[in-house]
């Protein structure tokens, strides 16, 4: 372990890993691996008030989209995956890189592979509310004022170029 990285797990903060590629805010404003999922949120394509909370489990690779207050999406049934699946998966890959993504997921894939299409599972429904309220809690911090001060509920999030 290097100097630079030894005690990392008694600071407050760490360094963030830059997005691999640009990213597509406007479609997939929030992905995230976590509890065991993809998961993100999605811009509707035709109604600009309108997002869904989609996820793929790690392992079994099971889906689901809804629309933030757990309307089904019409996309979705049986083994098919709807088109906020796949821009899901499309933005995640720009975010972490192809290799960290397909490796949460469980999923054997080379350079140049087609994640979505290597993805087996099925519709099973999963909670949208946890996701979607991570998404509304990051967008508060968009409202907050820029202050050289240290933002005291922020004291645990990475920050750029803080690891020495």
């Amino acid at each position: 372990m290097s100097s630079g990285e030894a005690g990392w797990e008694e600071r407050s903060a760490v360094r963030v890993v830059p997005p691999v590629q640009p990213r597509k805010l406007v479609k997939v404003p929030f992905v995230e691996l976590a509890d065991g999922r993809l998961q993100g949120v999605v811009s509707s394509g035709s109604d600009i008030a309108r997002v869904y909370v989609s996820s793929i489990a790690a392992e079994t690779h099971d889906f689901n989209c809804s629309t933030n207050n757990n309307r089904p999406c019409g996309g979705v049934g049986g083994g098919y995956r709807c088109k906020h699946l796949q821009a899901l998966v499309d933005e995640a890959v720009r975010q972490y890189g192809l290799e960290r993504v397909a490796r949460y997921l469980k999923v054997e894939a080379s350079e140049g592979d087609d994640l979505d299409s290597l993805l087996r599972g099925s519709h099973e429904k999963a909670p949208a509310a946890v996701v979607f309220s991570r998404f509304l809690r990051h967008l508060t911090y968009l409202e907050v004022p820029a202050s050289p001060e240290p933002l005291a509920e922020m004291h645990w999030f990475p920050a750029l170029g803080a690891v020495r």
